[in-house]
């Protein structure tokens, strides 16, 4: 029986290997973000909006797997902080954009060196940490699959 791995064990379980990982990232995040004003969902939104642009609140929370109870309120303060803009335009009142202001867009500058340093910071090389983002990316995927699966059976 000792030789037969305990499958209920703490350290059987991927789902906590990728909740420790998880939170070791943020807290990490965390202090690398300290000197830029931002919280690490909040840098996470600054990173799609510095590679794509004006966005809208919808097209934002579909890449950042987000809802917009969840996203307005970072939105708010990203906005009151001076970074963002939103507004609507066009005829539809319930379509909101998002918009970097000049301060947004030079806190680009001062964000450019995170990525290395957390790759420094975890000992992963570029090459593993792609690697192992398609594998989480994979995991997200079926995961979120099967729970939409489960769901449906209920």
């Amino acid at each position: 029986m000792a030789d037969t791995p305990e499958p209920l064990a703490l350290e059987h379980q991927l789902c906590f290997a990728v909740y420790a990982a998880s939170r070791a990232m943020t807290g990490l995040y965390r202090e690398l973000l300290d000197g830029l004003d931002l919280t690490y969902p909040q840098y996470l939104a600054m990173l799609v909006l510095w590679e794509r642009g004006d966005l809208t609140v919808k097209e934002l929370g579909t890449r950042l797997r987000l809802d917009s109870g969840t996203l307005s309120p970072l939105l708010r303060r990203l906005e009151a902080g001076g970074l963002v803009r939103r507004s609507r335009q066009g005829g539809d009142e319930r379509v909101v954009h998002i918009t970097l202001t000049g301060k947004g867009m030079r806190l680009r500058e001062q964000a450019a060196g995170i990525p290395a340093q957390v790759l420094d910071a975890t000992g992963v090389s570029a090459a593993q940490a792609a690697e192992l983002r398609r594998t989480l990316e994979r995991i997200t995927d079926s995961a979120t699959a099967a729970a939409d699966d489960l769901r449906s059976r209920q």
